[in-house]
């Protein structure tokens, strides 16, 4: 298989750039749950790192408005570059929930949704690497994400069935529920950039 021709390579980079900020959000927010001894300075960090992604998107928008030639096919990276920013947006939604709910504690299900978020978003960022030079890795890192997605979305499920089970205090299951599905819902991005990715790959064989 042959790589993608390296024409306006600075797309490249700039997706690489994106995939650094996605791992650096989720490394912080899985520390913002692991430690949760001051959720807002957590949160504040992490919505610094969203205002970054914002910025990177909106640059790379306008490197694709002002290229002629575009490494692989223009909606791929226009559909891309708002899936990267996707996750982002939803790693900050987490975080903010948090906050806005005045959650004291969290729970093992949200740490482990933290997790599987972070190991998204360096499977991610390790395929955005690659896709300037051979693609051959990107499927099975594709594979990896699918993969990630699956457990996650069976964290999601057993927690919100254990809160219907066990949460007496309705507020607080709405809460729950929305946090569970907000952080469910950013291994799904993870899920369709790899979408994208691999689509990417076959249109390049």
């Amino acid at each position: 298989m042959f790589g993608l021709i390296p024409k306006e390579e600075k797309f490249f980079q700039m997706f690489q750039e994106m995939g650094g900020l996605i791992v650096e959000g989720a490394k912080l927010l899985k520390e913002m749950l692991d430690d949760y001894s001051d959720p807002v300075a957590s949160q504040k960090a992490i919505k610094d790192i969203e205002h970054r992604g914002d910025q990177q998107t909106h640059e790379i928008i306008k490197k694709l408005n002002t290229s002629f030639i575009t490494p692989f096919d223009r909606e791929d990276i226009y559909s891309l570059a708002g899936a990267l920013d996707d996750i982002l947006d939803l790693i900050d939604g987490s975080a903010q929930r948090f906050v806005m709910y005045n959650v004291e504690a969290t729970t093992a299900e949200a740490r482990e949704l933290a997790f599987l978020i972070l190991q998204g978003a360096e499977t991610i960022n390790r395929a955005l690497h690659v896709i300037g030079g051979k693609l051959e890795p990107i499927a099975e890192y594709c594979v990896q994400i699918n993969a990630m997605e699956n457990e996650a979305d069976r964290v999601c499920r057993e927690a919100v069935s254990r809160l219907f089970d066990e949460e007496r205090d309705p507020i607080q299951l709405i809460k729950w529920k929305e946090i569970y599905e907000t952080l469910e819902k950013a291994t799904d991005k993870c899920e369709d950039a790899a979408n994208i990715l691999e689509s990417v790959v076959v249109k390049n064989a």
